[in-house]
């Protein structure tokens, strides 16, 4: 857990300016679509991380021994494979849009958030993966609500494809008109803060030798980066981890420098 960020420092994180095994807790379903009834618990109850993943060929997880990042999240010192992979290709781009800035954009490492709430329907607590615009966007909703979060439910939901993907976290403002006598019952039982422990384990972690393995999958030579390929590495892709994008997505993380 000492590797990611988490509650204010990962509202930090959140808020900042940008240009450019514990728990058997799982990432809750988030595709478009989806909407959860839910209690907002606190203010802070999230985590962020930087992930790798290529979309449909390689599912998201972090490095096990993360590198060092920039305040714009660009990695600076302990590189992972992928980070110089992303590198050799960085150097060589004129422009993100030619052919080595669009391979540069599929293996630089995306800043991502975990948010944690309390799912009235199930009574039990979720955790969310969003991109930082999503996080952001439920944030301020928590934010501007933030005296009545224990008093009032919330819908979350996630809508629309591609470029127009939008979330929101909007109040229920009949909670005894537009609650079912279940969601009313848990809203009462909910707990009073969010396990942080819960995000512990839920991210998943490669280690060098896997992550020299996952690029030689998709068919990076791990020798122009001064690698040593690993043998009979699997070609057919990576099917660990959670989504590498959701939707077919695209936000400012698909960029690649």
């Amino acid at each position: 857990m000492s590797k990611y960020q988490s509650g204010a420092d990962a509202l930090n994180a959140l808020n900042e300016e940008s240009n450019g095994g514990g728990s058997n807790a799982e990432f809750s379903p988030f595709k478009s679509g989806t909407t959860y009834t839910v209690k907002v618990l606190g203010t802070s109850d999230l985590i962020t991380f930087f992930s790798y993943g290529i979309y449909k060929q390689l599912n998201s997880f972090v490095a096990k021994n993360p590198s060092k990042k920039s305040a714009k999240g660009y990695p600076v010192d302990n590189l992972t494979a992928f980070d110089k992979a992303w590198k050799y290709h960085k150097d060589l781009s004129e422009d993100f849009s030619d052919k080595h800035g669009q391979e540069a954009g599929k293996y630089r490492a995306k800043q991502r958030f975990a948010m944690g709430f309390f799912d009235l329907d199930s009574g039990e607590p979720i955790i969310i993966d969003v991109s930082k615009p999503q996080a952001q966007a439920i944030h301020g909703s928590i934010k501007k609500y933030e005296k009545k979060i224990g008093k009032i439910a919330f819908e979350l939901s996630k809508e629309g494809s591609g470029t127009n993907t939008t979330v929101s976290l909007t109040p229920v403002l009949d909670m005894d008109e537009d609650l079912t006598d279940k969601q009313r019952a848990n809203f009462d039982k909910a707990p009073e803060s969010f396990d942080m422990a819960l995000f512990d384990g839920i991210l998943f972690e490669k280690d060098e030798d896997e992550m020299i393995e996952a690029l030689q999958s998709v068919g990076f030579d791990v020798s122009l980066i001064g690698l040593q390929p690993k043998k009979e590495a699997d070609n057919s892709g990576d099917n660990d981890g959670v989504e590498a994008v959701e939707d077919g997505e695209i936000s400012e993380d698909k960029l690649p420098f």
